[in-house]
């Protein structure tokens, strides 16, 4: 839906698009302490939500921008908010040049996780196979509050992105602070990204509370994939060190006695296909986490999905995932919006956009 509004004294037409997505489906998952687990739930492929967006032309080739976009739960009704944010996925305002690129502040994506939902992931970083199992995108590594990020023209393919987000902790100007760029090119049938994303983890003092001064987070990804047009092929790779690169999303979802230790020093990969196969898509990865702490805690997930659109806003998906886990690895299969909860998920569903 849009709508448009005219203001005789600015002669600038602003534009503004009520836009969404719900997506719920069924998902069985198995083999953690949890045991078999059956339920209905939302955002298997990609999260629900209801969103804000608009544009006014100021002239010149430059234009206003803002975007305000909440998560839904389609399964009770409720929102996706477990910090009582009403705008949790994304809230900022901007300006826009055809010829000097984009400026916004507020709370955004990162180019980390844009780049292995965009790019890297032929699910899309969503259903069973979804590229979140495996490679870093918990908390701050997806979207980030505070954030002032610009995005440069795109020139013979070439573009550049850059994201500073300040920690605003009284009494220090660089606890929880993080900043990110990344370098792009897409044309023709190849699309690749080069990333990297620095959380700063220190915390600063409060009251009788010492600051805490801990390791960053540090996360560099090569993101590509092309179009043969019988087939597309993905790849991506990732290196991450420090606390916090590499976290677990669920802390100890098989009941070991000793706890799975989340990684400082792990590379992942990532290599994808998707099939056209009628109208549908055959979608397929193999991603590997290689631990090189002593833990050794490596994984390895393999997923195989098909997705048919109905129509051109609405489409219905098949997917399963299995991770093998080794030396006492952690890692579970979930999906777009959730964790999971075993080694083991299947997800059957539809998904709408408006």
């Amino acid at each position: 839906m849009v709508i448009g509004a005219f203001s005789a004294s600015a002669q600038a037409q602003s534009n503004v698009t009520i836009y969404g997505l719900v997506d719920a489906g069924l998902v069985k998952e198995s083999g953690g302490a949890a045991g078999s687990v059956t339920k209905v739930t939302s955002g298997i492929g990609s999260q629900s939500r209801l969103g804000f967006r608009g544009v006014e032309d100021l002239g010149n080739g430059l234009s206003a921008v803002f975007a305000l976009e909440t998560g839904l739960k389609v399964d009770d009704g409720t929102l996706d908010n477990a910090n009582s944010a009403l705008f949790n996925r994304q809230a900022y305002v901007g300006l826009k040049s055809k010829e000097l690129g984009s400026f916004t502040l507020g709370r955004q994506y990162t180019m980390l996780y844009n780049a292995m939902s965009q790019v890297a992931d032929p699910f899309g970083a969503g259903y069973a196979g979804s590229i979140k199992n495996l490679f870093p995108t918990a908390g701050a590594n997806t979207r980030v509050s505070n954030a002032m990020v610009y995005a440069s023209p795109v020139v013979s393919g070439f573009s550049a992105e850059a994201l500073y987000a300040l920690g605003e902790q009284a009494g220090s100007s660089t606890a929880g602070r993080q900043f990110g760029f990344g370098l792009n090119y897409a044309q023709g049938p190849l699309n690749a990204r080069l990333v990297h994303n620095n959380r700063n983890q220190d915390t600063a003092a409060v009251g009788a509370t010492p600051a805490k001064i801990q390791d960053k987070a540090k996360n560099t990804l090569l993101a590509v994939n092309y179009d043969f047009t019988v087939v597309k092929a993905f790849f991506a790779y990732s290196v991450d060190k420090g606390l916090n690169s590499a976290p677990i999303p669920v802390a100890n979802a098989y009941g070991f006695k000793v706890a799975p230790k989340a990684s400082i020093d792990s590379n992942d990969m990532l290599l994808g296909v998707s099939v056209p196969v009628g109208t549908g898509s055959v979608l397929a990865s193999y991603i590997r986490k290689d631990d090189k702490t002593v833990n050794n805690q490596d994984a390895n997930q393999i997923a195989l999905g098909y997705t048919y659109p109905l129509s051109k806003r609405t489409s219905t998906y098949v997917a399963y995932a299995k991770i093998k886990n080794k030396n006492g690895a952690g890692y579970t299969v979930g999906n777009n919006n959730e964790a999971g909860s075993g080694d083991k998920a299947f997800n059957v569903g539809f998904r709408h956009a408006f």
